[in-house]
Formats: C-alpha cells, sequence, structure tokens
C-alpha cells in the first residue's frame, strides 16, 4: 500500500521542509498551493522553482495552485489589504496579529480535506494531511494550535462518509523554526540534494520588495533569521540588506523582546 500525502506548499521554509521530510519518508506527495490575494504572493513562484529543482533530480510532486483571489483578497489583514502596512517586529508582538488572515487556515484545511477524501476514495488508499504548523506560531495564529485541528478533523470525520481513510499529521506541531530546519538538513542530505539551493527557492517574509528580497524586518523575517543563525548557517535568500546586517537586527529585536517581557 502506497503511502499518499496532501499538503499545503507555501513557498515558505516550513512547508518546504515539510516536503522534504515527507519525499525522505517515501510519501506520493499532492502538494497545494493557493493565491488568496497575498501581497507575498511571490512564494508560490518559489514553490513552482524548488518543484523544478527536485523534478530535475527525479522527485516529482503532484502539483496545483488553487486561486482563492475572490473569496479571500478582501479579507481584512496585512497581508490582504493594502491600506495596512505589515507589521515589524519580533514574531510574537501583539502587532504581529495583524498578519491574520481570518479563517484563512479553516479555509486551506477544507480545500485539502477534499482533495485528500477524492484520492483517498477514488484510489481506495489512506491519505494522510500534512501540514507545516509549529509551536512558534501559536502565540499569534490561533488556527496553528492543535486544539483548533483536533476539533477540525473532528468536524470533517462528522460531515463527510469514508473519513476513515483521512487523517491530519502535524510532524513539526510541538517543534519550532530551528528543529524545522535541523530537520531539514537531515532530509535534504537523506535525498541528496542541496540546503542552499532547497532554501534559496523559499521566501518567509511578508513584505518582499519589488525584486523579491526579503525585508529582515517583518515578524516572519526576523523567526527566520534567528533560526538560520540558530544552526550556523547563512540564509541563502536575498535580503535588501546583508546577511550580517539582518543577523544583527534580528538579534536587537530578539533581544529587545526578551527585555520586555522578561
Amino acid at each position: 500500500m502506497p503511502k499518499v500525502a496532501v499538503m499545503a506548499l507555501s513557498g515558505g521554509m516550513d512547508s518546504t521542509s515539510l516536503l522534504m521530510r515527507l519525499l525522505a519518508d517515501g510519501y506520493e506527495v499532492n502538494a497545494i498551493s493557493y493565491n488568496y490575494g497575498q501581497k507575498h504572493l511571490i512564494e508560490v513562484q518559489r514553490a513552482q522553482a524548488n518543484l523544478t529543482y527536485l523534478a530535475k533530480n527525479g522527485y516529482h510532486v503532484n502539483h496545483q495552485v488553487i486561486d482563492l483571489t475572490s473569496a479571500m483578497s478582501s479579507f481584512h489583514s496585512a497581508l490582504t489589504d493594502d491600506s495596512i502596512q505589515v507589521p515589524e517586529g519580533h514574531y510574537e508582538e501583539e502587532q504581529m496579529k495583524q498578519t491574520v488572515v481570518p479563517n484563512r487556515n479553516a479555509i486551506f484545511a477544507s480545500i485539502l480535506y477534499g482533495h485528500a477524501l477524492s484520492i483517498a476514495i477514488r484510489d481506495k488508499v489512506n491519505v494522510e494531511i500534512a501540514l507545516g504548523v509549529h509551536s512558534g506560531d501559536h502565540a499569534i495564529y490561533p488556527d496553528c494550535r492543535p486544539d483548533f485541528y483536533q476539533a477540525l478533523s473532528q468536524a470533517f470525520e462528522i460531515g463527510n462518509w469514508d473519513s476513515e481513510f483521512v487523517s491530519f499529521t502535524l510532524p513539526y506541531i510541538d517543534g519550532h523554526k530551528e528543529t524545522i530546519l535541523r530537520d531539514a538538513e537531515n532530509t535534504i542530505s537523506e535525498l541528496g540534494l542541496d540546503f542552499d539551493t532547497i532554501f534559496s527557492n523559499t521566501i518567509t517574509s511578508y513584505n518582499p520588495d519589488k525584486n523579491g528580497r526579503s525585508s529582515g524586518q517583518s515578524g516572519s523575517d526576523v523567526e527566520r533569521i534567528l533560526a538560520f543563525h540558530a544552526i550556523g548557517r547563512t540564509d541563502p535568500i536575498n535580503y535588501v540588506k546583508p546577511w550580517d546586517e539582518v543577523l544583527k537586527d534580528a538579534l536587537a529585536v530578539e533581544a529587545n523582546h526578551k527585555g520586555v517581557t522578561t
């Protein structure tokens, strides 16, 4: 019986690391990316670049991009509303709630579930819905918490026939950006791929410039920069400033946050 997974592939470091984990574990992967009117739509392009790289190295991933702009581009969020500026600072600070997109993960998960259940019924296989949510998101994003997915899974089971063939897999739910990157180091090595190539084809910034360079200032940037620093690596993506400068800034943000919260 083949191992089959359906996953959300944003083009960021978490979902990309999850994709590497699934491939290393021998899954047949079906990846879905979403265009929901996000300002950082470049993330979908980055996901496609990585899939091209994987294909050249013998790893095929079934992929589709689903357009949700008509439904979600008007949602009130700094990620979709041009009148709201993407906040800067530490990723656990109160202003980062402006980056929450109302009901986003419920919408995404519902589509994933329908896709997974369709594969399960058609091919008579068990299908796992894999998501890269982690504990670092829990403070600001309630739709990344374990109890949310427990409740969602139960609702989907009640609302569908044949739901016993579909389950959620959240391998990073108790981890954080550093543990995710360390896992990616291992899986990318197992797959015989290049770590820097994989992560240069990702973006985590919510406010990249017109050339696709990460700002280094949004909460998502700071979290990523600190994670690469923690594992002793230089982030291979392009920032608007040199790595030494964005790292210095991120460390200052972290130190200031700890000073405020202690």
